[in-house]
């Protein structure tokens, strides 16, 4: 009985110590964070990779923008906004598409997925899907 009584002690104390010279682990955070899909041909650190992204993609959307020639003809002007991820294989899905008529949305649908394929995000050392949203301003100026 003394023995399993000293054993006792011996495993209440070893606990208490080595809580005292962890410190108090309540109090320590793990934060991840998200790395953005990095665009093909861009490199650096993880900002000046995320400000190249934001570059290449706003360039992407200027260069691939037509504006359907149905509704040109017919003045049909409206903001059209893009709710997409770049997934784990660094390819755009398209999550929803809201605004316009179904023909502006359907260009703007067209330009999104011609992205390049990317590398994709990361949290935590793991791929991941990251969301965006890209508005399209349709305007005839007439």
């Amino acid at each position: 009985m003394k023995n399993i009584l000293l054993i006792f002690a011996l495993i209440v104390s070893t606990v208490t110590f080595a809580q005292e010279e962890w410190g108090d682990m309540k109090e320590n955070k793990l934060t991840l964070n998200e790395i953005a899909p990095v665009w093909p041909g861009c490199s650096g650190s993880i900002a000046a990779k995320k400000s190249c992204f934001t570059k290449n993609l706003n360039a992407h959307v200027v260069k691939n923008f037509k504006y359907p020639m149905a509704e040109y003809k017919k003045n049909i002007e409206g903001r059209v906004v893009v709710d997409f991820m770049i997934n784990v294989k660094g390819l755009p899905e398209i999550k929803s598409i809201a605004g316009g008529n179904k023909g502006l949305q359907e260009e703007a649908r067209r330009n999104i997925m011609l992205l390049p394929k990317m590398k994709p995000g990361m949290l935590g050392g793991k791929p991941r899907a990251i969301n965006y949203k890209v508005p399209f301003n349709f305007k005839t100026g007439k």
